[in-house]
Protein backbone atom coordinates (compact mmCIF):
# COMPACT_ATOMS: atom_id res chain seq x y z
CA UNK A 1 0.00 0.00 0.00
CA UNK A 2 1.57 3.32 -1.30
CA UNK A 3 -0.62 6.32 -0.65
CA UNK A 4 1.83 8.58 -2.90
CA UNK A 5 0.94 5.74 -5.74
CA UNK A 6 -2.27 5.99 -5.25
CA UNK A 7 -3.10 9.82 -6.04
CA UNK A 8 -0.56 9.59 -9.00
CA UNK A 9 -3.07 6.41 -10.47
CA UNK A 10 -5.59 9.19 -9.91
CA UNK A 11 -4.25 11.30 -11.32
CA UNK A 12 -3.64 9.31 -14.33
CA UNK A 13 -7.29 8.12 -13.87
CA UNK A 14 -8.32 11.64 -14.25
CA UNK A 15 -6.35 12.07 -17.61
CA UNK A 16 -7.66 9.16 -18.99
CA UNK A 17 -10.77 10.29 -18.30
CA UNK A 18 -10.21 13.57 -19.68
CA UNK A 19 -9.71 11.77 -22.62
CA UNK A 20 -12.61 9.73 -23.16
CA UNK A 21 -15.06 12.90 -22.70
CA UNK A 22 -13.10 14.61 -25.38
CA UNK A 23 -11.45 17.38 -23.56
CA UNK A 24 -8.20 15.87 -24.22
CA UNK A 25 -7.34 14.76 -27.51
CA UNK A 26 -7.62 10.47 -27.31
CA UNK A 27 -4.36 9.60 -28.89
CA UNK A 28 -2.76 12.08 -26.44
CA UNK A 29 0.46 10.83 -25.62
CA UNK A 30 0.86 10.42 -21.77
CA UNK A 31 4.52 9.92 -21.41
CA UNK A 32 6.53 12.62 -19.13
CA UNK A 33 3.78 12.99 -16.68
CA UNK A 34 5.32 13.47 -13.05
CA UNK A 35 3.34 13.01 -9.89
CA UNK A 36 5.71 13.42 -7.01
CA UNK A 37 6.12 14.93 -3.69
CA UNK A 38 7.17 18.58 -3.71
CA UNK A 39 10.33 19.53 -1.84
CA UNK A 40 8.43 22.60 -0.39
CA UNK A 41 5.52 21.47 2.04
CA UNK A 42 3.89 24.30 1.05
CA UNK A 43 2.89 22.98 -2.23
CA UNK A 44 0.85 20.21 -0.93
CA UNK A 45 1.12 16.46 -0.37
CA UNK A 46 1.71 16.05 -4.44
CA UNK A 47 2.27 18.05 -7.33
CA UNK A 48 2.27 17.37 -10.89
CA UNK A 49 3.51 18.48 -14.02
CA UNK A 50 1.04 16.82 -16.38
CA UNK A 51 -0.73 20.37 -17.99
CA UNK A 52 3.03 21.56 -18.57
CA UNK A 53 4.01 18.18 -20.31
CA UNK A 54 1.02 17.84 -22.34
CA UNK A 55 -0.28 21.09 -23.31
CA UNK A 56 2.05 21.76 -26.71
CA UNK A 57 1.13 17.63 -27.59
CA UNK A 58 -2.43 18.83 -26.71
CA UNK A 59 -2.48 21.87 -28.62
CA UNK A 60 -3.85 23.49 -25.52
CA UNK A 61 -3.09 26.22 -22.77
CA UNK A 62 -1.35 24.59 -20.08
CA UNK A 63 -3.66 26.18 -17.17
CA UNK A 64 -6.65 24.69 -19.10
CA UNK A 65 -5.99 21.45 -18.64
CA UNK A 66 -4.48 21.95 -15.35
CA UNK A 67 -8.23 23.97 -14.35
CA UNK A 68 -10.16 20.58 -15.99
CA UNK A 69 -7.79 18.19 -14.01
CA UNK A 70 -8.43 19.90 -10.94
CA UNK A 71 -11.85 19.49 -11.36
CA UNK A 72 -11.61 16.00 -11.96
CA UNK A 73 -9.73 15.39 -8.84
CA UNK A 74 -12.11 17.49 -6.64
CA UNK A 75 -14.38 15.40 -6.09
CA UNK A 76 -12.64 12.86 -4.67
CA UNK A 77 -13.16 12.26 -0.63
CA UNK A 78 -9.45 11.74 -0.79
CA UNK A 79 -8.35 14.63 -2.01
CA UNK A 80 -8.82 17.90 0.37
CA UNK A 81 -7.89 20.38 -2.44
CA UNK A 82 -6.40 20.93 -6.00
CA UNK A 83 -4.17 24.00 -6.53
CA UNK A 84 -3.44 25.29 -10.16
CA UNK A 85 -0.18 27.37 -9.91
CA UNK A 86 1.88 29.19 -12.14
CA UNK A 87 1.63 28.51 -15.65
CA UNK A 88 -0.41 25.53 -15.20
CA UNK A 89 1.79 22.91 -11.85
CA UNK A 90 -0.92 21.04 -10.43
CA UNK A 91 -0.67 21.26 -6.40
CA UNK A 92 -2.67 18.33 -4.46
CA UNK A 93 -3.50 18.08 -0.66
CA UNK A 94 -4.87 15.12 0.90
CA UNK A 95 -7.71 15.13 3.45
CA UNK A 96 -6.99 14.58 6.86
CA UNK A 97 -8.91 11.68 7.32
CA UNK A 98 -7.23 9.97 4.40
CA UNK A 99 -3.81 10.68 6.30
CA UNK A 100 -5.28 9.37 9.30
CA UNK A 101 -6.61 5.84 7.77
CA UNK A 102 -3.34 5.48 6.87
CA UNK A 103 -2.29 4.64 10.81
CA UNK A 104 -4.82 1.97 11.04
CA UNK A 105 -3.79 0.29 7.72
CA UNK A 106 -0.09 0.35 8.89
CA UNK A 107 -1.04 -1.38 12.30
CA UNK A 108 -2.56 -4.12 10.81
CA UNK A 109 -0.56 -4.97 7.38
CA UNK A 110 2.11 -5.00 10.33
CA UNK A 111 5.98 -5.37 8.52
CA UNK A 112 3.84 -6.07 5.41
CA UNK A 113 3.82 -2.65 5.04
CA UNK A 114 5.99 -0.79 2.34
CA UNK A 115 6.50 -3.87 0.19
CA UNK A 116 5.68 -3.17 -3.32
CA UNK A 117 5.03 -4.74 -6.79
CA UNK A 118 7.31 -2.59 -8.26
CA UNK A 119 9.57 -6.00 -9.52
CA UNK A 120 6.56 -7.67 -10.71
CA UNK A 121 8.08 -10.95 -9.59
CA UNK A 122 10.48 -10.05 -11.83
CA UNK A 123 14.01 -12.71 -10.99
CA UNK A 124 17.28 -10.80 -10.08
CA UNK A 125 20.51 -12.47 -9.23
CA UNK A 126 23.01 -10.38 -6.89
CA UNK A 127 26.65 -10.90 -6.86
CA UNK A 128 28.21 -9.79 -4.18
CA UNK A 129 31.61 -10.29 -1.80
CA UNK A 130 32.92 -13.05 -4.10
CA UNK A 131 36.35 -12.75 -2.23
CA UNK A 132 39.14 -14.81 -3.02
CA UNK A 133 39.38 -17.66 -0.66
CA UNK A 134 42.78 -16.76 0.27
CA UNK A 135 42.80 -15.10 3.94
CA UNK A 136 40.43 -13.30 6.46
CA UNK A 137 37.61 -10.91 5.12
CA UNK A 138 38.73 -7.10 5.52
CA UNK A 139 36.32 -4.18 6.00
CA UNK A 140 36.59 -3.17 2.02
CA UNK A 141 34.51 -6.92 1.84
CA UNK A 142 32.91 -6.02 4.84
CA UNK A 143 31.24 -2.86 2.95
CA UNK A 144 30.68 -4.85 -0.24
CA UNK A 145 28.85 -7.56 1.55
CA UNK A 146 26.88 -5.15 3.45
CA UNK A 147 25.76 -2.82 0.40
CA UNK A 148 24.97 -6.11 -1.79
CA UNK A 149 22.68 -7.65 1.22
CA UNK A 150 21.18 -4.17 1.85
CA UNK A 151 20.81 -4.14 -1.85
CA UNK A 152 19.00 -7.70 -2.23
CA UNK A 153 16.72 -6.77 0.89
CA UNK A 154 15.19 -3.75 -0.90
CA UNK A 155 14.63 -5.59 -4.45
CA UNK A 156 12.68 -8.02 -1.94
CA UNK A 157 10.71 -5.50 -0.64
CA UNK A 158 10.17 -4.46 -3.81
CA UNK A 159 8.56 -7.34 -5.17
CA UNK A 160 11.71 -8.91 -6.98
CA UNK A 161 12.60 -12.99 -6.46
CA UNK A 162 16.11 -12.30 -5.47
CA UNK A 163 19.16 -15.20 -5.52
CA UNK A 164 22.65 -14.22 -4.09
CA UNK A 165 25.06 -15.39 -4.52
CA UNK A 166 29.26 -15.61 -3.78
CA UNK A 167 31.71 -16.11 -6.65
CA UNK A 168 34.17 -18.43 -4.74
CA UNK A 169 37.75 -18.14 -6.73
CA UNK A 170 39.38 -21.44 -5.79
CA UNK A 171 41.59 -21.45 -9.09
CA UNK A 172 44.06 -19.40 -10.95
CA UNK A 173 47.18 -18.73 -9.85
CA UNK A 174 46.26 -16.55 -6.69
CA UNK A 175 45.22 -19.99 -4.97
CA UNK A 176 48.43 -21.81 -6.04
CA UNK A 177 50.41 -19.19 -3.95
CA UNK A 178 47.77 -20.30 -1.18
CA UNK A 179 48.60 -23.52 -1.58
CA UNK A 180 52.16 -23.11 -1.03
CA UNK A 181 51.82 -20.96 1.85
CA UNK A 182 49.87 -23.52 3.62
CA UNK A 183 52.81 -26.17 2.99
CA UNK A 184 55.11 -23.86 4.07
CA UNK A 185 53.24 -23.54 7.26
CA UNK A 186 52.74 -27.04 7.34
CA UNK A 187 56.24 -27.29 7.65
CA UNK A 188 56.57 -25.42 10.43
CA UNK A 189 53.82 -27.42 12.39
CA UNK A 190 55.59 -30.35 11.97
CA UNK A 191 58.62 -28.29 13.71
CA UNK A 192 60.82 -26.98 10.86
CA UNK A 193 62.28 -23.67 11.64
CA UNK A 194 60.73 -21.99 8.43
CA UNK A 195 61.72 -18.08 8.89
CA UNK A 196 60.58 -15.48 6.96
CA UNK A 197 57.66 -15.93 4.79
CA UNK A 198 58.68 -15.30 0.99
CA UNK A 199 57.98 -11.99 -0.54
CA UNK A 200 54.82 -13.26 -2.94
CA UNK A 201 53.46 -15.94 -0.48
CA UNK A 202 50.27 -14.65 2.11
CA UNK A 203 52.26 -13.99 5.43
CA UNK A 204 49.92 -13.26 7.90
CA UNK A 205 49.14 -15.64 11.06
CA UNK A 206 46.09 -16.73 9.80
CA UNK A 207 47.85 -19.40 7.65
CA UNK A 208 49.30 -21.05 11.12
CA UNK A 209 46.22 -22.94 11.86
CA UNK A 210 46.42 -23.94 8.22
CA UNK A 211 49.19 -25.80 8.24
CA UNK A 212 48.32 -27.06 11.43
CA UNK A 213 45.36 -28.51 10.11
CA UNK A 214 47.28 -30.29 7.47
CA UNK A 215 49.65 -31.67 9.91
CA UNK A 216 47.08 -33.13 11.82
CA UNK A 217 44.87 -34.37 8.74
CA UNK A 218 48.29 -35.89 6.98
CA UNK A 219 50.91 -35.92 9.51
CA UNK A 220 54.26 -35.84 8.18
CA UNK A 221 53.42 -37.52 4.49
CA UNK A 222 53.57 -34.70 2.76
CA UNK A 223 57.28 -33.89 3.73
CA UNK A 224 59.61 -34.22 0.97
CA UNK A 225 56.74 -34.96 -1.54
CA UNK A 226 57.04 -32.43 -5.19
CA UNK A 227 55.34 -29.65 -5.43
CA UNK A 228 52.64 -31.29 -8.24
CA UNK A 229 52.63 -34.07 -5.37
CA UNK A 230 51.65 -31.77 -2.39
CA UNK A 231 49.88 -28.36 -4.19
CA UNK A 232 46.52 -30.40 -4.79
CA UNK A 233 46.28 -30.95 -1.21
CA UNK A 234 47.55 -28.11 0.64
CA UNK A 235 45.17 -26.04 -1.71
CA UNK A 236 42.17 -28.10 -0.99
CA UNK A 237 42.54 -27.94 2.62
CA UNK A 238 43.46 -24.49 2.87
CA UNK A 239 40.43 -23.47 0.27
CA UNK A 240 38.13 -25.35 2.74
CA UNK A 241 39.38 -23.74 5.57
CA UNK A 242 39.53 -20.77 5.12
CA UNK A 243 36.34 -20.56 2.97
CA UNK A 244 34.52 -21.90 6.42
CA UNK A 245 36.00 -18.89 8.19
CA UNK A 246 34.51 -16.34 5.23
CA UNK A 247 31.12 -17.98 5.80
CA UNK A 248 31.87 -17.59 9.49
CA UNK A 249 32.92 -14.26 9.48
CA UNK A 250 29.61 -13.28 6.65
CA UNK A 251 27.41 -14.93 9.60
CA UNK A 252 28.81 -12.65 12.26
CA UNK A 253 27.78 -9.90 9.83
CA UNK A 254 24.35 -11.23 9.15
CA UNK A 255 25.04 -11.64 5.56
CA UNK A 256 23.70 -14.70 3.57
CA UNK A 257 24.07 -16.30 0.23
CA UNK A 258 21.80 -18.49 -1.32
CA UNK A 259 24.86 -19.81 -3.29
CA UNK A 260 28.77 -20.79 -3.34
CA UNK A 261 29.44 -20.76 -6.99
CA UNK A 262 32.78 -22.49 -7.32
CA UNK A 263 35.46 -21.59 -10.06
CA UNK A 264 36.88 -24.57 -10.30
CA UNK A 265 33.48 -26.31 -10.81
CA UNK A 266 33.07 -24.15 -14.59
CA UNK A 267 36.27 -26.52 -15.84
CA UNK A 268 36.18 -29.56 -13.42
CA UNK A 269 32.69 -30.74 -14.28
CA UNK A 270 31.34 -32.79 -16.88
CA UNK A 271 31.57 -29.91 -19.12
CA UNK A 272 34.13 -27.67 -19.29
CA UNK A 273 32.14 -24.75 -19.20
CA UNK A 274 35.25 -22.08 -20.13
CA UNK A 275 35.78 -23.56 -23.98
CA UNK A 276 31.80 -24.03 -24.26
CA UNK A 277 31.57 -20.19 -23.13
CA UNK A 278 34.02 -19.69 -26.02
CA UNK A 279 32.74 -21.27 -28.44
CA UNK A 280 29.28 -19.73 -28.40
CA UNK A 281 31.67 -16.82 -28.88
CA UNK A 282 33.73 -18.29 -31.67
CA UNK A 283 29.94 -19.04 -33.37
CA UNK A 284 28.63 -15.24 -33.17
CA UNK A 285 32.47 -14.50 -34.98
CA UNK A 286 33.86 -12.79 -31.96
CA UNK A 287 37.22 -14.99 -31.57
CA UNK A 288 39.95 -14.73 -33.71
CA UNK A 289 44.12 -15.11 -33.03
CA UNK A 290 45.55 -12.29 -32.40
CA UNK A 291 47.96 -10.51 -30.58
CA UNK A 292 47.63 -7.64 -28.24
CA UNK A 293 49.41 -4.27 -28.02
CA UNK A 294 51.96 -4.08 -24.61
CA UNK A 295 49.90 -3.33 -21.29
CA UNK A 296 50.74 -0.47 -19.10
CA UNK A 297 53.35 -0.86 -16.74
CA UNK A 298 54.94 -3.43 -18.04
CA UNK A 299 58.69 -3.29 -19.40
CA UNK A 300 59.50 -4.14 -22.98
CA UNK A 301 61.98 -6.58 -21.88
CA UNK A 302 59.22 -8.69 -19.79
CA UNK A 303 56.97 -8.51 -22.58
CA UNK A 304 56.30 -11.71 -24.81
CA UNK A 305 54.88 -10.77 -28.18
CA UNK A 306 52.46 -13.76 -28.94
CA UNK A 307 49.39 -14.81 -30.73
CA UNK A 308 47.02 -15.74 -28.08
CA UNK A 309 42.64 -16.23 -28.76
CA UNK A 310 41.05 -13.00 -28.33
CA UNK A 311 37.56 -11.91 -27.59
CA UNK A 312 36.52 -8.96 -29.89
CA UNK A 313 35.63 -6.64 -26.51
CA UNK A 314 36.08 -3.30 -28.48
CA UNK A 315 32.99 -4.05 -30.56
CA UNK A 316 30.55 -3.80 -27.10
CA UNK A 317 32.59 -0.82 -25.86
CA UNK A 318 35.69 -1.71 -23.96
CA UNK A 319 38.95 0.03 -24.63
CA UNK A 320 40.95 -3.23 -25.91
CA UNK A 321 39.93 -6.95 -27.40
CA UNK A 322 40.65 -9.35 -24.57
CA UNK A 323 42.70 -12.90 -24.50
CA UNK A 324 41.01 -15.39 -23.67
CA UNK A 325 43.63 -18.26 -24.07
CA UNK A 326 47.61 -18.16 -24.15
CA UNK A 327 49.84 -19.71 -26.46
CA UNK A 328 50.01 -22.58 -24.64
CA UNK A 329 46.38 -23.15 -24.48
CA UNK A 330 45.50 -22.47 -21.35
CA UNK A 331 42.81 -19.89 -19.80
CA UNK A 332 43.05 -16.33 -19.25
CA UNK A 333 41.34 -15.53 -15.38
CA UNK A 334 38.94 -13.22 -17.33
CA UNK A 335 38.28 -16.69 -19.81
CA UNK A 336 36.86 -18.38 -16.94
CA UNK A 337 34.71 -14.95 -16.10
CA UNK A 338 33.65 -14.76 -19.29
CA UNK A 339 32.15 -18.83 -18.43
CA UNK A 340 30.67 -18.15 -15.15
CA UNK A 341 29.09 -14.83 -16.56
CA UNK A 342 27.75 -17.62 -19.59
CA UNK A 343 26.53 -19.90 -16.51
CA UNK A 344 24.47 -16.92 -15.17
CA UNK A 345 22.43 -16.01 -18.16
CA UNK A 346 21.72 -19.84 -18.73
CA UNK A 347 20.07 -19.83 -15.24
CA UNK A 348 17.74 -17.04 -17.16
CA UNK A 349 17.21 -14.44 -14.60
CA UNK A 350 15.85 -10.59 -15.73
CA UNK A 351 17.79 -8.38 -13.95
CA UNK A 352 22.09 -9.31 -13.23
CA UNK A 353 23.85 -7.21 -10.42
CA UNK A 354 28.14 -7.69 -9.97
CA UNK A 355 28.95 -6.14 -6.56
CA UNK A 356 32.62 -4.96 -6.95
CA UNK A 357 35.28 -3.00 -4.97
CA UNK A 358 37.03 0.12 -5.94
CA UNK A 359 40.09 -2.25 -6.93
CA UNK A 360 38.02 -3.80 -9.88
CA UNK A 361 36.69 -0.74 -12.01
CA UNK A 362 38.93 -1.20 -14.72
CA UNK A 363 37.49 -4.71 -14.84
CA UNK A 364 34.10 -3.64 -15.48
CA UNK A 365 34.01 -2.71 -18.96
CA UNK A 366 35.54 -6.26 -19.83
CA UNK A 367 32.52 -7.85 -18.35
CA UNK A 368 29.80 -5.81 -19.77
CA UNK A 369 31.01 -6.44 -22.87
CA UNK A 370 31.42 -10.15 -22.05
CA UNK A 371 27.33 -10.38 -20.95
CA UNK A 372 26.68 -7.90 -23.61
CA UNK A 373 28.06 -10.61 -26.10
CA UNK A 374 26.68 -13.72 -24.59
CA UNK A 375 23.46 -12.68 -24.25
CA UNK A 376 22.98 -9.92 -27.72
CA UNK A 377 22.47 -7.67 -26.13
CA UNK A 378 19.44 -8.16 -23.65
CA UNK A 379 20.71 -8.99 -20.47
CA UNK A 380 20.34 -6.11 -17.67
CA UNK A 381 23.44 -6.35 -16.27
CA UNK A 382 24.83 -3.33 -13.70
CA UNK A 383 27.94 -2.97 -11.71
CA UNK A 384 27.48 -1.53 -8.60
CA UNK A 385 30.79 0.14 -7.41
CA UNK A 386 31.57 0.02 -2.95
CA UNK A 387 34.18 2.66 -2.60
CA UNK A 388 37.21 1.98 0.27
CA UNK A 389 36.61 2.10 3.73
CA UNK A 390 38.81 4.04 6.81
CA UNK A 391 38.74 2.44 9.76
CA UNK A 392 39.31 5.22 12.32
CA UNK A 393 39.07 5.48 16.47
CA UNK A 394 38.79 8.96 17.88
CA UNK A 395 39.88 10.40 14.08
CA UNK A 396 43.19 8.05 14.61
CA UNK A 397 43.56 5.25 12.00
CA UNK A 398 43.35 1.74 13.00
CA UNK A 399 46.71 -0.27 13.24
CA UNK A 400 46.53 -3.74 11.01
CA UNK A 401 46.36 -7.11 13.31
CA UNK A 402 49.30 -9.47 12.65
CA UNK A 403 46.86 -12.20 12.58
CA UNK A 404 45.63 -10.35 9.04
CA UNK A 405 48.90 -9.04 8.30
CA UNK A 406 47.74 -6.12 5.81
CA UNK A 407 44.95 -4.90 6.51
CA UNK A 408 41.72 -4.64 8.88
CA UNK A 409 40.06 -7.89 9.32
CA UNK A 410 35.77 -7.69 8.90
CA UNK A 411 35.58 -10.06 12.02
CA UNK A 412 37.67 -7.32 13.95
CA UNK A 413 35.66 -4.78 13.21
CA UNK A 414 32.45 -6.70 14.31
CA UNK A 415 33.96 -7.65 17.84
CA UNK A 416 34.65 -4.39 18.16
CA UNK A 417 31.74 -2.87 18.01
CA UNK A 418 28.89 -5.34 17.42
CA UNK A 419 26.91 -6.41 14.04
CA UNK A 420 24.40 -3.54 14.13
CA UNK A 421 26.65 -0.44 13.80
CA UNK A 422 28.52 -1.77 11.25
CA UNK A 423 25.67 -2.81 9.14
CA UNK A 424 23.90 0.68 9.71
CA UNK A 425 26.69 2.96 9.56
CA UNK A 426 27.94 1.10 6.14
CA UNK A 427 24.63 1.63 4.69
CA UNK A 428 24.15 5.01 5.84
CA UNK A 429 26.62 6.67 3.38
CA UNK A 430 26.42 6.06 -0.25
CA UNK A 431 28.26 3.31 -1.67
CA UNK A 432 30.31 5.27 -4.71
CA UNK A 433 31.66 7.33 -2.04
CA UNK A 434 34.57 6.44 0.42
CA UNK A 435 33.43 6.25 3.87
CA UNK A 436 35.64 6.82 7.26
CA UNK A 437 34.31 4.26 9.79
CA UNK A 438 35.33 5.36 13.37
CA UNK A 439 34.56 2.66 16.16
CA UNK A 440 34.16 4.94 18.80
CA UNK A 441 31.36 7.50 17.00
CA UNK A 442 29.33 4.22 16.00
CA UNK A 443 29.15 3.28 19.85
CA UNK A 444 27.85 6.29 21.23
CA UNK A 445 24.59 7.06 22.83
CA UNK A 446 23.74 10.41 21.22
CA UNK A 447 21.77 11.65 18.59
CA UNK A 448 24.96 11.89 16.66
CA UNK A 449 25.08 8.30 16.30
CA UNK A 450 22.14 7.12 14.03
CA UNK A 451 21.86 3.79 14.64
CA UNK A 452 21.67 4.43 18.16
CA UNK A 453 19.54 7.22 17.59
CA UNK A 454 16.93 4.70 15.33
CA UNK A 455 17.05 1.63 17.72
CA UNK A 456 16.49 3.76 20.84
CA UNK A 457 13.43 5.15 18.68
CA UNK A 458 12.27 1.67 18.43
CA UNK A 459 12.76 0.72 22.14
CA UNK A 460 11.09 3.99 23.34
CA UNK A 461 7.75 2.89 21.40
CA UNK A 462 7.97 -0.70 23.21
CA UNK A 463 8.52 1.42 26.33
CA UNK A 464 5.38 3.57 25.61
CA UNK A 465 3.51 0.32 25.27
CA UNK A 466 4.22 -1.15 27.94
CA UNK A 467 3.38 1.59 30.74
CA UNK A 468 0.35 2.62 28.97
CA UNK A 469 -0.53 -1.29 29.20
CA UNK A 470 -0.04 -0.52 32.84
CA UNK A 471 -2.01 2.48 33.23
CA UNK A 472 -4.56 0.98 30.65
CA UNK A 473 -5.15 -2.43 31.99
CA UNK A 474 -8.39 -2.18 30.27
CA UNK A 475 -7.65 -1.21 27.14
CA UNK A 476 -7.19 -3.70 24.42
CA UNK A 477 -3.90 -2.60 22.79
CA UNK A 478 -3.78 -6.20 20.43
CA UNK A 479 -3.67 -5.48 16.86
CA UNK A 480 -7.59 -6.21 16.88
CA UNK A 481 -7.90 -3.48 19.44
CA UNK A 482 -5.98 -1.14 17.85
CA UNK A 483 -8.00 -1.12 14.54
CA UNK A 484 -11.05 -0.06 16.47
CA UNK A 485 -9.41 3.09 18.06
CA UNK A 486 -11.15 6.43 16.85
CA UNK A 487 -7.99 8.11 14.72
CA UNK A 488 -9.86 11.09 14.45
CA UNK A 489 -8.59 12.11 17.65
CA UNK A 490 -5.00 12.35 15.74
CA UNK A 491 -5.43 16.46 15.47
CA UNK A 492 -1.71 17.57 16.64
CA UNK A 493 0.22 18.62 13.76
CA UNK A 494 2.96 16.97 14.90
CA UNK A 495 1.05 13.91 14.87
CA UNK A 496 0.11 14.38 11.62
CA UNK A 497 3.96 15.43 10.28
CA UNK A 498 4.70 11.70 12.12
CA UNK A 499 1.74 10.07 9.90
CA UNK A 500 3.28 12.09 6.57
CA UNK A 501 6.75 10.33 7.48
CA UNK A 502 5.20 6.99 8.20
CA UNK A 503 3.11 7.33 4.61
CA UNK A 504 6.54 7.68 3.14
CA UNK A 505 8.75 4.37 3.88
CA UNK A 506 6.76 3.16 1.17
CA UNK A 507 8.60 5.80 -1.31
CA UNK A 508 11.39 4.82 0.28
CA UNK A 509 11.40 1.76 -0.27
CA UNK A 510 10.64 2.03 -4.20
CA UNK A 511 13.21 4.55 -4.44
CA UNK A 512 15.83 2.46 -2.78
CA UNK A 513 15.07 -0.51 -5.12
CA UNK A 514 14.70 1.52 -8.47
CA UNK A 515 18.01 3.70 -8.07
CA UNK A 516 19.59 0.51 -6.50
CA UNK A 517 20.65 2.70 -3.34
CA UNK A 518 19.85 1.07 -0.21
CA UNK A 519 21.29 4.32 1.61
CA UNK A 520 18.09 5.92 1.21
CA UNK A 521 16.34 3.59 3.97
CA UNK A 522 18.88 4.32 7.09
CA UNK A 523 18.58 8.08 6.18
CA UNK A 524 14.41 7.90 6.03
CA UNK A 525 14.99 5.87 9.78
CA UNK A 526 16.61 8.93 10.68
CA UNK A 527 14.27 11.18 9.68
CA UNK A 528 11.46 9.06 11.31
CA UNK A 529 13.03 9.14 14.31
CA UNK A 530 13.74 12.42 14.85
CA UNK A 531 10.04 13.06 14.51
CA UNK A 532 9.16 10.92 16.98
CA UNK A 533 11.38 11.81 19.62
CA UNK A 534 10.44 15.18 18.86
CA UNK A 535 6.61 14.78 19.52
CA UNK A 536 7.54 12.40 22.61
CA UNK A 537 9.35 15.26 23.65
CA UNK A 538 6.29 17.82 23.14
CA UNK A 539 4.26 15.70 25.60
CA UNK A 540 6.92 16.58 28.35
CA UNK A 541 6.75 20.02 28.16
CA UNK A 542 2.90 19.50 27.10
CA UNK A 543 1.07 17.01 29.55
CA UNK A 544 -1.85 17.03 26.74
CA UNK A 545 -0.13 15.82 23.78
CA UNK A 546 1.51 12.92 25.84
CA UNK A 547 0.74 9.89 23.80
CA UNK A 548 -0.93 8.05 27.05
CA UNK A 549 -3.93 9.85 28.83
CA UNK A 550 -5.02 8.63 32.04
CA UNK A 551 -8.51 10.14 31.45
CA UNK A 552 -9.28 9.46 28.25
CA UNK A 553 -8.77 5.94 27.15
CA UNK A 554 -10.18 6.74 23.88
CA UNK A 555 -7.22 9.39 23.03
CA UNK A 556 -4.43 7.09 24.23
CA UNK A 557 -5.55 4.09 21.86
CA UNK A 558 -5.82 6.46 18.74
CA UNK A 559 -2.45 7.84 19.90
CA UNK A 560 -1.00 4.16 20.72
CA UNK A 561 -2.00 3.08 17.10
CA UNK A 562 -0.01 5.48 15.89
CA UNK A 563 3.02 4.32 17.73
CA UNK A 564 2.58 0.95 17.48
CA UNK A 565 2.44 2.43 13.07
CA UNK A 566 6.07 3.99 13.94
CA UNK A 567 7.37 0.75 15.61
CA UNK A 568 6.22 -1.23 12.87
CA UNK A 569 7.82 0.82 9.88
CA UNK A 570 11.21 1.29 12.17
CA UNK A 571 11.26 -2.23 12.35
CA UNK A 572 10.32 -2.91 8.82
CA UNK A 573 13.22 -0.76 7.87
CA UNK A 574 15.85 -1.30 10.09
CA UNK A 575 15.13 -5.21 8.84
CA UNK A 576 16.03 -4.00 5.49
CA UNK A 577 19.32 -3.23 6.87
CA UNK A 578 19.92 -6.47 8.88
CA UNK A 579 19.76 -4.54 11.96
CA UNK A 580 18.04 -5.34 15.12
CA UNK A 581 15.21 -3.68 16.38
CA UNK A 582 15.65 -3.89 20.25
CA UNK A 583 12.68 -3.72 22.82
CA UNK A 584 14.85 -1.72 25.10
CA UNK A 585 18.07 -0.20 25.25
CA UNK A 586 20.56 -0.56 27.80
Amino acid sequence: MNIYRDVADKVMAALAALKDEGTLPRDLDLAGVDIQEPRDPAHGDMASNAAMVLARRAGQKSRDIASALAARLEGDEDIASVEVAGPGFLNIRLADARWRQLVGEVAAMGEAFGASDLGAGKRAHVEYVSANPTGPMHVGHCRGAVFGDGLANVLEKAGYKVVREYYVNDAGAQVDKLGRTAYLRYREALGEDIGEIPEGLYPGDYMIPVGAALAKSHGDMLMGETEEEYLPIARKVAIELLLDEIKSDLAKLGVRHDVFFSERALTEGETDQVAAAIEVLRGKGLIYEGRLPRPKGHDEDEWEDRDQTLFRSTEFGDDMDRALMKSDGSYTYFAGDVAYHYNKLQRGFDLYFNVLGADHVGYIPRLKAAVAALSDGKAHFETPVTQLVKVLRDGEPVRMSKRAGTFVALADVVEDVGRDPVRFMMLMRKHDSQLDFDLAKVVEQSKDNPVFYVQYAHARACSIFKTAAEAHPDLDLSPAGLAKADLARLEDEGERDLIKMIARFARVVESAAREREPHRVPFYLYDLASLFHAQYARGNDSPQLRFSQADDPELTAARLTLVHATRVVLSSGLSLLGVQAPDEMR
